[in-house]
């Protein structure tokens, strides 16, 4: 382990609060540009309308899992995304416990509308990263994440 992982004097030299930071950065640009192009829409509510749209059949429990939000959290986004027209719920076919999400023609909108947003959001974070790069941040904040899993 280097100095500068171990470092715990020094706050902002540990590369977790870099990571920290890098995060919530970009997160307060994405959302800034989202509001200056006039839709209404958190980041969170994007990442939970493009899992619905790409893996529909997913429960609330899956769905949490993939935007890393409590079920609580998520059951009021889809209250949130339901009452604003973006999502339907519907009884699932096999177990009427569960509902099926999926996104209303208000929510296909929506969400075409976000990605030249989203793509031009990650373009400028990444600027001047070279594919190389990016591939191997990945691999690395990939290795992180697998040290950390029970």
């Amino acid at each position: 382990m280097s100095e500068m992982t171990a470092d715990t004097s020094r706050l902002d030299r540990t590369v977790f609060y870099a990571l920290e930071k890098a995060i919530k950065s970009y997160r307060q640009f994405a959302q800034r540009n989202l509001r200056e192009q006039s839709l209404d829409i958190t980041i969170d509510q994007w990442l939970l309308l493009k899992t619905i749209h790409d893996e529909p059949g997913l429960s609330q429990k899956e769905m949490s899992q993939r935007v890393f939000k409590d079920y609580a959290s998520i059951t009021r986004m889809i209250e949130l995304l339901v009452k604003r027209g973006y999502l339907k719920r519907s009884f699932h076919k096999s177990d009427r416990r569960r509902f099926k999400l999926a996104l209303t023609e208000e929510g296909e909108t929506i969400y075409k509308q976000l990605i030249p947003v989203i793509s031009s959001n990650r373009k400028t974070a990444l600027e001047g990263f070279t594919d190389q790069q990016i591939e191997t941040l990945h691999h690395l904040l990939s290795k992180m994440t697998n040290n950390c899993i029970d």
